[in-house]
Order: C-alpha cells, then structure tokens, then sequence
C-alpha cells in the first residue's frame, strides 16, 4: 500500500469514529447567576470541562428555568440572553451571549420525539440556566445553543424515557446539557454563611452522598422516584424543577459509559453544586 492510499484510509477511519464517537453528557449544578461573570472555582471548572471534551457541533441545554406546560424547543436563528432574575448587579443584566441557534436541529429533536408534541419556540432564549454555564464553557459564543424545556405537568419517568429518545444526539456531535442543583432549598439557605467554604446542613450533605452514591452505581430507579427516599429528599427536592435536569442527563446515559463527579461542594447550607460527567 503506497503512503497515498494509507493516508486515505487512515482519514477515511478517523472520520468512521469520529461519526460513532458519543459525544460525553453533563449535568451542572448552575447555582447563583453571579457564577455567570465571577471568576471562581466553579467557573473555571466550567472553563475546564469545554477543554476536556470534544468540541460539540451544538449544545442542547435542559434548564431548571424554563419550566412549562408542555414541550418547547428553542428554534430561533439568534436566542436572546434572558436575565430571568432580580436584586443583582447592574453588571450581571448588561451581559450578552449572542450565540447562533439552529433551527434545522430544533426540528430534527423535534421529530426524534414521540411521547410528547413538541412546540417550536421562538418566544424564549438562552436563560440563566443556560449562558451562565455556556459562557465560561465556549466564550467565543460560535457554538450553536438550543433549550429544551421542562413539562411540569409530567413526572421523572417521563422525563427519562424523553431523553432517551433523544439519545442520538449525542452521536451527531451535540453535547446535552442539564443544568440545576441536585440539592435546591432556596428557603432554607443560611445566607451568612454564603462565603462559608462547603458549607452544607446535615441533611443536604446527606443526600447529596446518597444521589452520588445512587448515580453512580446507575440506580436510576430510585433516582428517579426520589420522593421515597425520605424526608431528607424532599428538604433537598422541595419543588423538582431543579433536579429533573439531572434526570434527564442520566437518561441519556449507555450501559457502558463512565461517570465522574465536578464542583462538588455546598453552598449556604441548603445548596449543592456538585456535577456529573457521563462519558
């Protein structure tokens, strides 16, 4: 075989893989939007993590904060930065992450799913769940973003098995994303203890060990009827909007991938940030 021909199937092979090559799925805890603009150890686990994996074609994100009857897809050419909070630095309202949509793979999810009738939105954009992560991941916001929201009228059964209809995304070179907090107790944060370095009460630290544990020895099942593994749970599961994310990247997962953990620490006392890689 002459150098010519060996080179051609040496190409030819690296594009084979490159084809069949999964692309890895996250779950980030996102927590508070100054993470958006604050050079801290989160963000730059974020930073990191964009390093660390393939460059994705695109980043489809299920954010805690569009949270909506039914089933939506951002399918717009260019998602608006949505600063869906209040009370935080001028600073923090006047950033802008103007990265591209793609409107054909909006409708190409869409199809992929049967369980629900998806709307094509062009009303939303890329919330705080979404460019507070992104932005520190891909800052030269040339990566195509969707969002895919929420149905809060469904359980996490159907959240899992949804995302698993989306499985093949991940063999097209986008990367999914689910962004929350595992544990999310906003009435029960000890705010001056926000600076306080992992700080957690007993029961969030309980059972975000007990998710971790739970993850990683894929016992979806109880990860995903949650609301029976007692009281602790549901300090750290008060509302699921928060948690289903994660949910749906562990939908997502093959039988075969690894599982890691990031940014694992707790905030205020009733907060986790702790993140998972799977792949």
């Amino acid at each position: 075989m002459n150098i010519e021909n060996f080179n051609s199937l040496k190409s030819f092979t690296n594009n084979l893989e490159q084809q069949h090559q999964l692309m890895p799925v996250l779950f980030v805890g996102h927590g508070s939007p100054m993470n958006g603009i604050e050079d801290n150890e989160f963000s730059r686990t974020w930073s990191a993590m964009a390093k660390q994996i393939p460059v994705p074609k695109a980043v489809l994100v299920i954010s805690a904060h569009w949270f909506t009857k039914g089933t939506h897809i951002t399918a717009m050419d260019f998602p608006e930065t949505i600063h869906d909070f209040g009370g935080f630095p001028k600073e923090l309202y006047a950033v802008q992450y103007p990265a591209p949509g793609n409107p054909l793979l909006a409708k190409e999810t869409a199809d992929m799913i049967h369980s629900a009738n998806v709307d094509l939105a062009h009303d939303w954009g890329l919330d705080h769940g979404a460019w507070t992560i992104i932005r520190h991941m891909y800052p030269e916001a040339n990566i195509p973003v969707l969002q895919l929201s929420i149905d809060y009228t469904k359980d996490a059964k159907f959240h899992y098995e949804l995302a698993k209809e989306i499985f093949s995304l991940r063999k097209k070179g986008v990367l999914i994303l689910g962004s929350g907090n595992i544990v999310h107790n906003l009435r029960m944060v000890a705010w001056d203890k926000l600076n306080e370095p992992n700080y957690g009460y007993d029961w969030a630290l309980q059972m975000n060990n007990t998710f971790k544990e739970l993850i990683a020895n894929d016992m979806h099942d109880k990860l995903i009827q949650y609301q029976y593994l007692g009281k602790e749970a549901m300090l750290a599961i008060p509302t699921p909007e928060h948690y289903l994310p994660l949910i749906y990247s562990l939908g997502l997962k093959e039988k075969n991938d690894s599982i890691s953990f990031f940014n694992d620490k707790a905030v205020g006392g009733s907060l986790t940030m702790t993140s998972v890689k799977i792949g």
